[in-house]
């Protein structure tokens, strides 16, 4: 068991979750705490490799079921090299992305079986869950007017529809775990929403 917090921010790409983690890691240093504050894909020397390989808009030949595996491939470095030893070393980690966005990409986003994410994820974390995930709610067709447009970015406004929906879905299956918030408003008024949301939490 892992002594240290671990928070995860998830939402369709464009909602602010690298702003809104800068400021939570202030928010939280504030508070006396160490915060490690990473992401995904990426957040190794390895992961950024394979995110240039997932994210870059030439490779369009990439199989969903590569796709899949190379995420899980990119976490389970993370998780090992970046996620678990500061979560060990009493660290709160702060994670853009975790297994939610894979299930809500490549599972509710492109039809693939959810189930199987869902058990090579765990094989590829240890079986980590995180104890907040924060989902920052955002009409995509709002939010991807902020994006650069990398592979995944370009695909239709239907898939971030169903991408969307399926982080809903989770969320209202696990409400202990999942706190929805809207990204609309200034970047303080949300940052104020994600401080409600550690209310009653082992945080602070």
């Amino acid at each position: 068991m892992h002594k240290g917090s671990f928070i995860t921010l998830e939402g369709v790409d464009g909602v602010g979750k690298t702003t809104q983690a800068l400021s939570l890691k202030e928010y939280l240093e504030k508070h006396g705490h160490e915060v490690c504050h990473t992401f995904e894909p990426g957040g190794t020397h390895i992961g950024n490799q394979i995110r240039a390989l997932l994210l870059n808009p030439e490779h369009r030949e990439l199989h969903s079921m590569t796709e899949i595996l190379l995420y899980a491939a990119d976490r389970a470095q993370h998780v090992y090299e970046t996620v678990r030893p500061n979560l060990e070393a009493g660290k709160t980690v702060i994670c853009e992305r975790f297994v939610d966005s894979s299930v809500a990409y490549q599972g509710y986003g492109l039809g693939l079986d959810i189930e199987a994410i869902k058990q090579v994820n765990h094989w590829a974390t240890g079986g980590l869950v995180p104890d907040l995930t924060i989902y920052f709610d955002a009409n995509p067709a709002e939010s991807l007017g902020k994006t650069k447009g990398d592979r995944i970015e370009q695909r239709a406004l239907e898939y971030y529809d169903r991408v969307r929906k399926g982080f809903l879905t989770m969320a209202r299956a696990e409400p202990h775990r999942f706190k929805v918030i809207s990204a609309k408003g200034t970047r303080e008024e949300v940052a104020f929403r994600v401080q409600e949301a550690l209310e009653g939490r082992i945080f602070l």
